[in-house]
């Protein structure tokens, strides 16, 4: 039988943070589970793009699996974009050929020593439970830099159509599969980050095949990560989870319907025989 937490539903508030290190004020939605009896191990996820969470069917996802007692109490923190996304988000410290990512370091930290601080005061109770932060597409990309970078405040990476083609170099300049960054960014980190990983792609996420090996380059260098992270010594199954979306597109619609997968995963309801 479950145990007897009743979280009865998502309640969201909005709550806006003055950060030094992005010089800018950060609107964030919190998704507060209610019916908290408040002996409960509180789980946190953090989420990037939140201006997308309504596209996401965020809430309603969250109170269908509670009702139907399929997770546990869970904080979501959407975090919403500004018009620099695309300096703000990518691999802290390594631009891509473009110079896109310059302000990924800075986002890095507002994350962790002024984001994480702030929810847990917000809160008012601690994150004893798994922490988790997740993405869609350069959000997904973020998410994981800042995981495995932090292994310390962050226990679970999700990644929903990754762009993991992030590159030193463009197709044009001679570019190979060396030059995706985050693929470096594994093989080159000494020891072996203590976290989870739960990737999607779908299988029409693009039609590019830069290597016309007949699968498309999002599936390829999202299978590449897996493979570079078996390398270190994860395991599939146990450590790494990978869902293929057929007919997935790289669009907050397709995200929408893998939300559900992902959040029975990352915080699956205990039950008691």
């Amino acid at each position: 039988m479950y145990n007897t937490v009743s979280v009865l539903g998502a309640n969201p508030v909005i709550r806006q943070l003055e950060s030094v290190h992005l010089q800018r004020v950060v609107e964030i939605e919190i998704f507060y589970p209610s019916g908290l009896l408040g002996n409960e191990k509180l789980n946190l996820l953090l989420l990037n793009d939140g201006q997308d969470a309504d596209g996401l069917d965020l809430k309603e996802t969250l109170n269908n699996l509670y009702e139907d007692q399929k997770i546990e109490p869970v904080v979501v923190v959407a975090i919403k974009a500004s018009a620099d996304r695309l300096q703000e988000y990518g691999v802290a410290g390594v631009p891509d050929f473009a110079g896109r990512g310059g302000k990924a370091a800075d986002y890095t930290r507002f994350i962790t020593s002024e984001l994480m601080p702030f929810i847990e005061k917000e809160a008012g109770m601690p994150f004893l439970g798994k922490r988790a932060f997740a993405g869609c597409s350069l959000g997904g990309l973020t998410a994981f830099d800042i995981v495995w970078k932090n292994d310390g405040f962050f226990d679970i990476a999700g990644v929903f159509s990754g762009s993991f083609w992030w590159r030193k170099k463009d197709l044009k300049d001679g570019y190979t599969d060396n030059d995706r960054i985050m693929h470096e960014v594994i093989r080159e980190t000494e020891n072996q980050p203590s976290v989870k990983f739960w990737l999607m792609t779908g299988t029409e996420d693009e039609t590019a095949d830069r290597n016309r090996n007949f699968i498309i380059d999002s599936i390829d260098d999202t299978i590449d990560i897996i493979k570079e992270l078996t390398k270190k010594g994860y395991k599939r199954q146990d450590d790494i989870f990978y869902y293929e979306m057929v007919g997935g597109k790289h669009n907050v619609a397709t995200w929408a319907k893998a939300i559900p997968s992902f959040l029975c995963w990352a915080f699956a309801r205990k039950t008691f025989l």
